[in-house]
């Protein structure tokens, strides 16, 4: 730690090893040789070790470069939930030279238009369940090449065949629609096995993801991830946790989606780097199910965040399982509470070590060291990271003051896409990140998060932004005014509740989620309506937030 007299900066130790490897794919091709019969990857049943996943994305790296226009450095999105064939197509991608622009499987119509036409993606990997929103949007963005593939398709005959019999006419779950030129993601893997890929050199420097996120203002914007940004992160990963998991001998239960940058970072890069196993769990909404997962599965490690770690100890099967072998717990996303904390520790054995970070850091920041945590705290900085914190100056603070944290450290981003003026905004010219999130830094070198800046809500670790809602209601006819908060809730973290002024006395509260339901995903959807004759304002008539937060 660096302690000045006046303001203080903590720091982590050096980060060793960043020479290593120039790109991810550097990563995968070290790990695939030194690990190819380990399990890389399981679903439902079915593993791919580190070989299968090695000729898997190959085949499709090669099917990208022969069977398609498409150049190193253009845009593929990736809309998977967490099946096999999501690192399939992400090293795949990568292998050709893309830049993978991972997608919310569950987002709508508006959501999916906005991320594809700003990214300008090219190409997409699209789940059959949600075929039908890409076909409604598709004219208005510049998508050229879609691949289409269902839940089982990278399980073995014939539970491959029974596994998409029953999504689709069982459960019901693929609506109708028409592609037409759209291709099967195995065909795809058939066509390009015959040919060969060629590797693509990909310089330290070089986007390899646009991670979209409202960063800490505004609408959804792509955050620029190099390859030197997430192999940063990778190694700094491993520095606090290898003392906890060794190397190709563990599995790591991976419930939350891997196309969020926190599951995408420790799943994807971090175990795929040390030749571990990650569980991947498509649904963990179907708790029930989770949980017979878990019964036929032994696993030694668990990501996750503080709603599922709730839900979870809430059932008599999971309290009953067997926890023998768990040795590490992690918990982002979200804050984790006190009494979460020690019921998950009550129940399993293990305790949960909390991390922070943002998309924009690639994500992780710092981390409690497994050996010794400290629960309400989002540990120290990892390893080659700086923090420090700001008032509204940007004068640095001493220890103990309240102030907006700042990182700087090479998983910091390296932009917005397309967007300089929001870049410029969030990080400065000596490659500060402003985190939006007011923070203090204690003596023993920990950190501890007490506020917000920005009037950013977390659902279930998801960021939802009382912009993209309000925008959403305003169009309502019967609305004349409306303003979203967050508001505490013990399962979710924050739950939104809406304050709205009608035009029309008749309009309801079921009306408008219904409203809300059509535009938004379902985290985005308010669970309080609160009808007012006005709203709180400034003297220039900005709504005040903070005081329907706090009424």
């Amino acid at each position: 730690m660096n302690q000045h007299a006046s303001d203080a900066i903590l720091s982590g130790p050096p980060l060793e090893g960043l020479d290593e490897y120039a790109s991810v794919t550097d990563v995968f091709e070290a790990s695939v040789e030194r690990f190819a019969d380990k399990p890389a990857f399981s679903c439902m049943g079915q593993v791919l070790s580190y070989r299968d996943v090695d000729r898997l994305s190959a085949d499709f790296a090669a099917w990208l470069q022969t069977q398609t226009d498409l150049e190193p450095g253009d845009r593929i999105a990736i809309q998977l939930p967490n099946v096999l064939q999501f690192p399939v197509a992400v090293f795949g991608a990568l292998r050709a030279g893309l830049v993978v622009v991972n997608t919310n499987p569950l987002y709508t119509e508006r959501e999916m238009r906005h991320q594809f036409a700003d990214s300008g993606a090219k190409a997409i990997v699209i789940l059959a369940n949600m075929a039908s929103k890409l076909e409604a949007v598709l004219d208005k963005t510049e998508i050229r090449h879609v691949l289409v593939t269902e839940m089982g398709d990278l399980h073995g005959f014939p539970k491959r065949e029974l596994i998409n019999f029953v999504v689709r006419h069982v459960k019901k779950l693929v609506p109708r629609y028409s592609l037409p030129g759209a291709q099967r993601f195995r065909q795809a893997l058939a066509a390009g096995h015959k040919t060969r890929f060629q590797p693509v050199a990909r310089a330290p420097e070089d986007i390899a993801a646009l991670q979209y996120t409202g960063g800490t203002t505004g609408t959804a914007k792509g955050t620029m991830l190099t390859h030197r940004n997430l192999v940063a992160n990778m190694l700094q990963a491993r520095a606090v946790i290898s003392d906890v998991l060794g190397e190709g001998c563990e599995t790591v239960i991976a419930p939350l989606p891997v196309y969020h940058i926190y599951t995408f970072t420790v799943n994807c890069l971090f175990l795929m780097e040390t030749g571990n196993h990650s569980v991947l769990i498509p649904n963990p909404r179907d708790i029930a199910g989770f949980v017979k997962t878990l019964k036929a599965q032994s696993y030694t490690g668990f990501v996750g965040l503080n709603t599922l770690f709730n839900a979870l100890c809430n059932r008599d099967d999971f309290r009953a399982l067997d926890f023998s072998a768990l040795k590490l717990t992690i918990s982002g996303g979200m804050a984790l509470t006190k009494a979460t904390a020690e019921r998950w520790e009550a129940v399993t054995g293990c305790p949960i070590t909390e991390g922070y970070g943002m998309t924009e850091t690639s994500p992780v920041v710092s981390f409690n060291p497994p050996a010794s945590p400290q629960l309400g705290t989002i540990g120290k900085p990892v390893p080659g990271t700086s923090v420090k914190v700001v008032d509204t100056d940007g004068n640095t603070l001493a220890l103990g003051e309240p102030g907006e944290l700042c990182v700087k450290g090479p998983q910091v981003m390296k932009g917005y896409w397309n967007r300089p003026e929001d870049t410029a905004e969030t990080l400065d010219a000596d490659g500060w990140v402003r985190t939006g999130d007011i923070a203090v830094f204690q003596e023993d070198g920990y950190i501890r998060i007490v506020d917000r800046k920005k009037d950013m809500i977390i659902v279930s670790g998801f960021n939802v932004y009382p912009n993209e809602i309000e925008d959403v209601v305003a169009a309502h006819p019967d609305v004349a005014e409306v303003a979203a908060v967050g508001i505490p809730d013990d399962n979710s973290g924050e739950a939104i509740k809406l304050f709205v002024v009608a035009r029309n006395e008749s309009l309801d509260a079921e009306t408008l989620r219904a409203w809300c339901k059509r535009e938004l995903t379902a985290y985005k959807v308010p669970r309080f309506v609160e009808f007012r004759d006005e709203l709180p304002k400034t003297n220039v008539g900005k709504v005040l937030r903070r005081e329907l937060r706090d009424s």
